[in-house]
């Protein structure tokens, strides 16, 4: 019986079947091909090409999905930052989204933003657009574009010195007490 029959799937949206089952081959660290999908989706081999040039075009809809997952994570249930410790859990979020996934965190930084795909240009840039509300809202008189690009890089760099081994990764608590520290310091150095 063919995954499309155990899961009653009646190919009514398939873009979004094949996207959740990359999503979820990649998470699992499968390795996953468009050939690969069409099999889970039980559909045939050329299908998949009606929704993806290649899989660039995939990694590139999965890297926009991990864009739009990563805002939630740094939105839902929380106000926009009002202080740099805010600031500093804003980071402890993105941190902890990388950690938790980070074979998706690699699909969406791994390689340059594909121009070519509005939906993940769009997606970028939200995140970008975020923290330089955030930064904004906290510093309002400074360059809020530079000083997001700077948050984002220091929390960025954090997440994939932890993911790399090149930082302990300890309990959870202390990685967030580390990247508030890293925060802190970094701010407080800015404001002197």
């Amino acid at each position: 019986m063919s995954t499309s029959e155990k899961s009653g799937y009646h190919h009514g949206d398939l873009r979004a079947s094949l996207l959740t089952a990359a999503m979820r081959m990649l998470e699992e660290g499968e390795p996953f091909s468009l050939r690969a999908l069409a099999r889970e989706a039980g559909v045939s081999p050329t299908a998949p090409y009606r929704h993806f040039k290649d899989r660039d075009a995939l990694e590139s809809a999965l890297a926009a999905q991990g864009l739009r997952d990563l805002k939630a994570d740094l939105t839902e249930g929380r106000e926009l930052p009002a202080s740099a410790a805010d600031l500093g859990e804003l980071a402890v979020a993105y941190v902890e989204f990388a950690l938790r996934r980070p074979a998706l965190f690699r699909v969406m930084f791994g390689n340059a933003c594909d121009t070519g795909s509005a939906e993940r240009v769009e997606a970028a840039a939200e995140i970008h657009d975020l923290l330089a509300v955030a930064m904004t809202r906290v510093f309002p008189d400074v360059d809020a574009d530079a000083l997001a690009s700077a948050g984002w890089a220091l929390a960025h760099g954090m997440a994939y010195l932890y993911m790399d081994g090149k930082l302990q990764a300890g309990s959870t608590e202390e990685i967030g007490e580390r990247v508030r520290a890293a925060f802190a310091a970094i701010l407080a150095a800015s404001a002197d």
